[in-house]
């Protein structure tokens, strides 16, 4: 038995325990892919601006399909939906390790088959996060959230490290085939868990009305609507990990190597205060730390631009990272908590434009940045612009610093 402070407490609960483990080793292969792709791309091209397009790829599907996805999920069965997206991703991963193995590859086949596995995400999102309240406690979920952070990160640093060896060794077409052999065990653990039975809201169907529904209900809620525009500014601003191969080669000068250790400090500072959140589960004050946790994300990331020293650098990238794992943590926890399941899957899909198109467009933004500039200016200017629209954020959405958390325990 699990002591109640321990920060895995929580996956006692053995539906949330096969999820969190089958998603646990399938996000290690697919943050392996993630390297494999930026390095291939740039080994492919040499240029910044086609590394830009990695994060276009990714982005256009979730504008198209997005709301799409949420209203899918408050309508059909969730756990099918996120059993079609995995096969879906599985597919996407064979595809690159057999045009890599059949020096057919090219950067529009790597574009298309991330566009591919954007897609299948944007209707697994909304489906996979709107089923985890039902798999803990209410007074459990901010647990639940940290132990998901830390999983998530957890696998950031497993997946470039191991990734990055790899590489050196076996070539990129070897990661595609693991991350491929990994979609297994999230399928295996979708088809055993066992959800509750949805009541639908009378008059929620399958059309505009209906997604307008979602969209009327985030417009008129200040904190989840101020969160995701957090959300997006911080992580278009601050999207130097598209860029991490020119560190790694033209500045740092520590190679693919090096590259999978820059690709972890971020995931290492959000391993530990995901691993604080998740034994202590709740904090007071809660909008402060939020603002505050998403100011030093900002500071930590124009620091790394401007360092030139490869351990100094991967010491802001944690700091950058334990910002970010304490925000999500936060942001998350209002948002889930305060959305009636009816309505869950849409607020998700509307805020995954935000949170997954933020980073997208803002490796397109630090692409080109880095390619008409330099690769430093776009991390600096883009770390102190988040600063700047932290700071908006707290002046124009004052109940954000009013926020103290205990709304969302009961």
């Amino acid at each position: 038995m699990l002591p109640q402070k321990s920060p895995f407490y929580v996956l006692r609960h053995s539906n949330f325990r096969l999820l969190w483990l089958g998603l646990f080793i399938s996000r290690v292969g697919s943050e392996m892919q993630v390297v494999a792709i930026n390095w291939h791309v740039y080994l492919l091209t040499g240029s910044a601006i086609s590394l830009g397009f990695i994060g276009l790829s990714r982005f256009l599907p979730v504008v198209v399909f997005s709301l799409l996805g949420g209203i899918t999920a408050d309508l059909f069965n969730r756990k099918w939906i996120m059993l079609i997206a995995q096969l879906l991703m599985t597919l996407s991963a064979l595809v690159l390790a057999f045009t890599t193995y059949a020096h057919n590859i090219s950067p529009l086949v790597i574009y298309a088959m991330t566009a591919a596995t954007a897609m299948a995400s944007v209707f697994d999102t909304p489906a996979r996060q709107s089923v985890v309240p039902h798999l803990v406690p209410r007074q459990e979920f901010v647990k639940a959230t940290g132990l998901n952070i830390t999983m998530w990160q957890t696998s950031i640093v497993l997946g470039p490290a191991i990734g990055g060896f790899l590489i050196a060794y076996f070539g990129v077409g070897s990661i595609y085939i693991i991350n491929a052999v990994s979609f297994i065990a999230v399928i295996v653990a979708i088809l055993l868990i066992n959800l509750p039975q949805r009541q639908l809201q009378q008059g929620t169907a399958f059309n505009w009305k209906s997604v307008v529904e979602g969209l009327r209900y985030v417009r008129r809620s200040p904190m989840i609507y101020s969160t995701m525009l957090l959300d997006f500014f911080a992580t278009f601003f601050a999207s130097a990990t598209v860029l991490m191969p020119i560190y790694a080669k033209d500045i740092l000068k520590v190679g693919a190597q090096g590259l999978g250790f820059l690709y972890a400090a971020p995931a290492l500072g959000a391993i530990v205060a995901g691993l604080i959140t998740s034994t202590y589960g709740h904090f007071k004050n809660q909008g402060r730390i939020l603002l505050v946790a998403v100011g030093i994300y900002g500071l930590a990331s124009a620091l790394f631009g401007l360092s030139r020293l490869f351990y100094l650098s991967l010491a802001l990238l944690m700091v950058a990272g334990a910002g970010d794992a304490v925000s999500s943590v936060i942001r998350n926890s209002i948002r889930q908590l305060r959305t009636p399941d009816y309505l869950r899957g849409r607020m998700v899909s509307i805020n995954q434009i935000f949170f997954m198109g933020g980073p997208q467009l803002g490796e397109v933004e630090a692409g080109l940045v880095a390619g008409f500039v330099s690769a430093p200016f776009a991390v600096v200017s883009g770390g102190l612009a988040t600063i700047v629209v932290t700071w908006a954020i707290a002046y124009f959405v004052p109940s954000v610093i009013g926020y103290k958390g205990e709304e969302i325990i009961v």
